[in-house]
């Protein structure tokens, strides 16, 4: 439609005059790959005066499409001997298969079965393991409110200021005191034992010392 012929237009966009023939002929598998055919239509198209959107898309849906596979041809005498050989090979396989499989289980649950059970043990019932002692003094106190505690373990001296819900542990090696600003605003418990002491409303003292039972006294 222009009048120009394949060399002006090799010319004009740098194409070969055998790969625009082979784009003008469809012949798309003269040319180096499926990326360099997109961009050699789009290239001759913009070069006609054509939507080269339009051209690339039309070969896009060519390409995709997917030939169906030729219809298998019928078999001879030859190949259908052929073909029925190997089904029987196949099957004759399947069975021989099945049946190692068959004897290795039946072989293993004989063996499982003639092996006896080890005896089981025996525990005496009159032997029982000692709870080892917590070789610390271990506190934990529990704020049930504002409340302020100053702690001296082992001569070790700190303050604490806990809030409702919030939980202080406390650790000694010898011997443990600490001061509560009001004993009702506290539960304590000693190697998880609970030993909450004291009067509501007052402060209270505990003292606790390694082997002597857990005790506290109040000096308030």
């Amino acid at each position: 439609m222009r009048g120009a012929s394949l060399d002006e237009a090799a010319r004009d966009t740098r194409l070969r005059v055998d790969q625009l023939d082979a784009l003008e002929r469809e012949d798309f598998d003269l040319l180096p790959g499926d990326v360099y055919v997109r961009a050699s239509l789009r290239t001759y198209a913009s070069y006609l005066g054509l939507d080269a959107d339009k051209v690339a898309g039309a070969y896009a849906r060519t390409a995709e499409e997917v030939e169906p596979p030729p219809p298998p041809a019928k078999l001879g005498p030859v190949e259908r001997m052929i073909a029925a050989s190997r089904i029987r090979d196949n099957q004759r396989f399947l069975l021989v298969a099945a049946a190692s499989i068959l004897l290795i289980l039946l072989a293993f649950g004989l063996l499982s079965r003639g092996e006896s059970a080890p005896p089981k043990a025996l525990i005496p019932a009159d032997i029982s393991s000692p709870v080892p002692n917590d070789p610390t003094i271990r506190v934990v106190v529990v704020a049930r409110s504002d409340v302020v505690i100053g702690s001296d373990a082992d001569g070790a001296k700190a303050s604490y200021s806990l809030r409702p819900g919030e939980t202080l542990t406390l650790v000694a090696l010898e011997r443990l005191t600490f001061t509560v600003s009001d004993a009702g605003l506290v539960e304590v418990s000693l190697n998880g034992t609970p030993a909450t002491e004291g009067v509501p409303g007052s402060p209270h003292t505990y003292r606790f010392r390694l082997g002597d039972g857990g005790q506290s006294s109040s000096n308030g």
